[in-house]
């Protein structure tokens, strides 16, 4: 009786260890999978691109006061991607990201992609993919014409205020150091915020991308000539969504040789 109940218990047993290496198998097989990647499976399934633009930059991404909606080269280039991916150019979901947020929100999965004049440099090319440029520009300098600022040289000790997480900081600290001057810097969360610092004193100069400063212009404000560090502009992508980053680089390529991105960027007054 003893002897056949050890049997009884050795055959269960073994029948439980079969059904954990089963289980073990279909685990490996499913994290296989996983590893292989298909992010453009899971876009598709969910039915929308959910895409990080910036909403307080004229001609980029800019959310228009009157009509509510969003608008700029990197909106137009959100939906020519939902098209490829999705077929419907409508099937994009934003989300106003800031220079400090569009890592994090990529980082964290609540992003597919950013475009939202994020430069290229090798720093961000480890934590994440870039498209070939869509766009090229010079950071640049507006200034209040009242105070009789005309050249870089001009703002030695005086502050300038620049985006927190822009790369602007580092480009005008270079250029400062190679003309002998001392620049003081206030950054600020949003382009609105460092306009808004500007005009109240608070700083002498506003410092970002010339086109960028060019949405922000008016009868009181002129940009120096001073133009310093070109900036490439990239759609960015988290590491590890290989085939997302490819369809995308693969599409810009396409605009550029069509001459469909020219298009665009002649739309939005940006082909100089």
């Amino acid at each position: 009786m003893f002897l056949k109940k050890k049997k009884v218990i050795a055959l269960a047993m073994a029948v439980i260890g079969s059904f954990a290496i089963l289980a073990a198998g279909c685990g490996d097989n499913s994290s296989s999978s996983q590893k292989s990647g298909n992010y453009i499976q899971t876009i598709k399934d969910r039915g929308v691109l959910k895409v990080g633009v910036k909403e307080d930059v004229p001609l980029f991404g800019f959310k228009n006061p009157q009509t509510g909606k969003l608008e700029g080269l990197e909106i137009d280039l959100a939906h020519q991607m939902a098209k490829k991916i999705l077929g419907d150019e409508n099937k994009v979901e934003f989300t106003p990201v800031t220079a400090k947020t569009r890592g994090p929100l990529l980082d964290s999965g609540e992003l597919d992609m950013i475009a939202a004049t994020y430069t290229i440099n090798d720093e961000r090319k480890k934590q994440y993919d870039f498209t070939t440029p869509y766009y090229k520009d010079p950071v640049g300098l507006l200034v209040k014409k009242a105070d009789g600022i005309n050249s870089l040289a001009d703002l030695n000790g005086k502050t300038v205020a620049v985006p927190q997480g822009a790369t602007t900081k580092k480009a005008l600290e270079e250029a400062a150091k190679k003309a002998g001057i001392t620049l003081k810097f206030a950054e600020f969360a949003t382009y609105s915020e460092c306009k808004a610092a500007l005009m109240s004193g608070r700083a002498q100069a506003y410092g970002m991308d010339t086109s960028n400063l060019a949405g922000y212009l008016d009868n009181d404000t002129q940009i120096l000539p001073d133009k310093f560090a070109p900036q490439e502009y990239g759609i960015a992508t988290k590491k590890g969504n290989d085939d997302l980053a490819k369809i995308l680089n693969d599409t810009v390529t396409e605009m550029k040789s069509s001459g469909e991105l020219d298009k665009l960027l002649a739309k939005w007054k940006l082909n100089k």
